[in-house]
């Protein structure tokens, strides 16, 4: 680790995501544990280029949880769920993750808690309970009928009628996700407490969970209706989210949840935001004081809701160019092509049977841009979504067909029957046999090979860890961009989105390819002239 823990490593560092159920069973239960994860840090980083050489672990929740959202509903931010170890576990992993160089990161979900959290259980006992407004308690209007309109994003209702006190409870997600009041100054401070107390357990950051969400116009005015929303639509888009999402007060509030992290220097917050660009950008705070490190862009996954982002140069170009036009110049864009909650990008893209190539171009694009970059676990090796018979299925939040299963099967590390994730029966079927970190191991030309040398000579070239990025451009088949930094060759990214070869302008008279998704093409440049395979991606560096 750094000898200066306020040093900003989050600007430079490549960032891996684990959904704890689906990464490494240690103990034959079928669900993956922090002690499977201690057993494969070594495939992350192990401080040689046959790991993957990333930074950072972000661990999707592992705190106690009735499992309603799979650890999205809360019920101790202070501890361990049993089926993924305990404090010390933790400990250990943190400790264990460290020795190699990599930096934790946990979930914090601030928006809600479990229907089981003590402060819950409390404030749902009476009216009069202390902590009777630590969660959002309105009248029935006069009819009996929630107090507006709001949609749960899950489908229904936002509201829950409470027997017992005969109010309704607000939920943004499922019915046992009850939404704290940020308004109320001790829920405020306590959800603080609940950050300090893994900082001090050497934490060295969050991801924070839907956290435009937070803050709610204090009235609960009806949502606008959506006049573009077509029935047989998702109905969470029935409505526009003018009062319960990236209301103005939430940024306000992020700011002083910032400053919980400067509390502890060298920690780092990043946001699960959606939105415009501009959006996007205010979550980072300002000039007169800081909000955010990091906000996640999903833009590359999805732009409008539920529309799926084309992998098309002209739209790609927009998202750079957006991003880059509205991030404060204090920070950086935040990107992903796959997580948790979205279909994964082999599997967006196979329209044409395709998704696979284009899968290579991927960590080019993602490694070559000026950005914080967040890979999904499997990703590496080309994991793609498996059809989750209904007998299976596990989410219990199934806001499509299938729920968010496809996406979250096991990590397959080889062909075994437990795929080497599991000596028992796994909580999600596995998908066919290929592919698996196994047999691409060795395979110079396999795409796990590619992400570790894209992840490694990323580490190596100053321009692609802190240079700017200009000259973004292109045409209708290709995306590029120059990255510059000081005292360093500039590095010239190319992306090919289309299915036939292109040959594009290389701004260098001396150059080489550094690294291309067909590494037969890989070594000295010969003109200025760069030939992209079909769907393909390149590297090219100045000078040598």
């Amino acid at each position: 680790m750094d000898s200066e823990p306020s040093r900003e490593w989050w600007r430079e560092a490549v960032a891996y995501q684990i959904y704890p159920r689906s990464f490494q069973d240690s103990n034959g239960d079928g669900i993956g544990d922090l002690e499977g994860i201690i057993q494969r840090l070594d495939y992350l980083n192990d401080g040689t280029r046959r790991s993957l050489g990333v930074d950072a672990v972000w661990l999707s929740p592992t705190f106690p949880s009735p499992m309603a959202d799979f650890g999205y509903d809360v019920a101790d931010y202070c501890d361990v769920h049993p089926d993924f170890g305990t404090l010390e576990t933790m400990d250990r992993l943190i400790a264990e993750c460290h020795r190699r160089g990599i930096r934790v990161l946990l979930d914090w979900v601030p928006n809600h808690t479990s229907d089981r959290h003590p402060w819950f259980i409390e404030s749902r006992s009476s009216r009069s309970n202390p902590k009777r407004d630590w969660y959002i308690w309105r009248d029935p209007k006069p009819d009996g009928s929630p107090p507006n309109n709001w949609r749960s994003v899950f489908g229904g209702p936002a509201w829950t009628f409470d027997e017992t006190t005969g109010q309704y409870y607000l939920h943004s997600f499922l019915k046992e996700q009850p939404d704290l009041n940020w308004r109320n100054p001790e829920v405020e401070q306590a959800m603080f407490d609940t950050l300090r107390f893994w900082f001090k357990r050497g934490v060295d950051g969050f991801r924070i969970d839907v956290i435009g969400r937070i803050l709610k116009h204090p009235d609960l005015p009806d949502n606008p209706p959506n006049p573009e929303w077509q029935p047989g639509e998702r109905e969470r888009f029935s409505q526009i989210w003018v009062y319960n999402h990236n209301f103005p007060d939430v940024f306000e509030a992020v700011k002083r949840i910032r400053r919980v992290f400067d509390e502890y220097p060298g920690t780092v917050s990043v946001g699960e935001v959606f939105g415009t660009p501009e959006e996007i950008a205010r979550f980072y705070g300002d000039d007169d004081e800081r909000g955010l490190h990091l906000a996640f862009n999903f833009h590359f996954i999805h732009e409008h809701g539920h529309v799926i982002t084309p992998w098309e140069a002209p739209v790609l170009r927009r998202i750079i160019g957006n991003a880059e036009a509205s991030v404060p110049s204090f920070s950086q864009p935040c990107f992903a092509l796959n997580n948790h909650d979205r279909s994964r990008f082999i599997t967006r893209h196979d329209a044409d049977g395709r998704g696979r190539e284009r899968a290579r171009a991927a960590p080019l694009l993602l490694l070559g841009l000026r950005n914080t970059p967040f890979l999904y676990y499997g990703e590496e090796i080309g994991m793609a979504d498996v059809d989750i018979p209904p007998e299976r299925q596990q989410d219990p939040a199934r806001f499509r067909s299938v729920g968010r299963d496809p996406e979250r099967t096991p990590m397959q590390w080889d062909t075994s029957p437990g795929r080497g994730f599991t000596s028992g029966e796994p909580w999600l079927p596995f998908g066919p046999l290929s592919p698996n970190v196994a047999e691409q191991d060795s395979d110079p030309d396999s795409l796990l090979n590619l992400y570790r040398s894209a992840v490694w000579l990323r580490k190596e070239l100053a321009a692609l860890r802190r240079g700017s990025l200009q000259r973004l451009g292109g045409d209708e088949s290709v995306v590029s961009w120059l990255r510059v930094a000081e005292g360093a060759p500039s590095v010239f990214v190319a992306v090919n989105t289309s299915t036939e070869a292109v040959t594009v302008d290389v701004p260098f008279r001396l150059s080489s390819i550094a690294l291309c998704t067909d590494r037969a093409r890989e070594g000295h440049l010969r003109s200025e002239r760069l030939e992209l395979p079909p769907l393909g991606a390149a590297w090219v560096v100045e000078g040598s």
